[in-house]
């Protein structure tokens, strides 16, 4: 004869699967921040394969290594003053992203790459990919730099890369060389730390109001420090 089970200990069965699901499901889920923080290296990673998969050599355009694929982060009117990002080939090497420059959203062709910038794709525009706005999609507050050779002070931070996909700092129009850092654009001689933060300066950031990205120089390896 088989063997079966009872209703009584098919409804005990449930309601230990019950009990479980309410102590460990809440823990494994993520944070804003931690949504944040993998959006983010998505989207760094992204601007690196652009990068790559671009090649902007140009033979009679001596300062061509000055057009990169780039992200910039801002804290700006076009982004309600909240901190955003932009993914952009800055053809014109002036440093900073215009419509035609951002990049298609790929989930979305309808949108482009940015939470929001003064002057181009403003965050309330339909064209907007308002997650790209950490500040409203997230409740990140504060961004820090760290080894990165960014002045933090400064309310426009980005990291670009090369045809090789090296990871540098500060704005490629600064470049007088396509190959070698020099005193205004680097190339990343350090693990760069992106720090974002719940609170209004990282400074003051709790373990569990910040989170840590990492990019690996010459590499430009990113990855999520739990």
């Amino acid at each position: 004869m088989k063997k079966a089970f009872t209703l009584l200990e098919l409804i005990f069965v449930i309601v230990v699967i019950g009990i479980v699901a309410a102590v460990f499901i809440p823990r494994i889920k993520t944070s804003d921040l931690e949504e944040a923080a993998i959006q983010l290296v998505s989207h760094i990673r992204y601007t690196q394969h652009l990068a790559l998969s671009d090649d902007v050599y140009n033979a009679k355009d001596e300062h061509y290594y000055r057009r990169r694929w780039q992200i910039k982060f801002s804290k700006v009117q076009g982004s309600e003053y909240k901190w955003a990002y932009a993914i952009f080939h800055d053809r014109n090497a002036d440093g900073n992203p215009n419509a035609s420059e951002t990049a298609i959203n790929p989930a979305d062709r309808t949108k482009k790459l940015t939470g929001g910038y003064s002057g181009t794709i403003e965050y309330e525009e339909k064209e907007a990919t308002r997650k790209l706005n950490l500040g409203y999609a997230y409740g990140v507050k504060d961004i820090d730099f760290e080894n990165c050779n960014i002045n933090n002070n400064d309310g426009k931070k980005r990291i670009f890369f090369d045809y090789l996909g090296r990871p540098f700092t500060n704005s490629p129009k600064l470049l007088t060389t396509p190959f070698e850092k020099n005193d205004q654009s680097y190339l990343l001689d350090n693990t760069c730390k992106i720090i974002l933060c719940k609170v209004d300066d990282c400074v003051d950031a709790l373990e569990n109001e910040k989170v840590t990205i990492t990019i690996q120089r010459e590499t430009g390896y990113t990855e999520i420090i739990w």
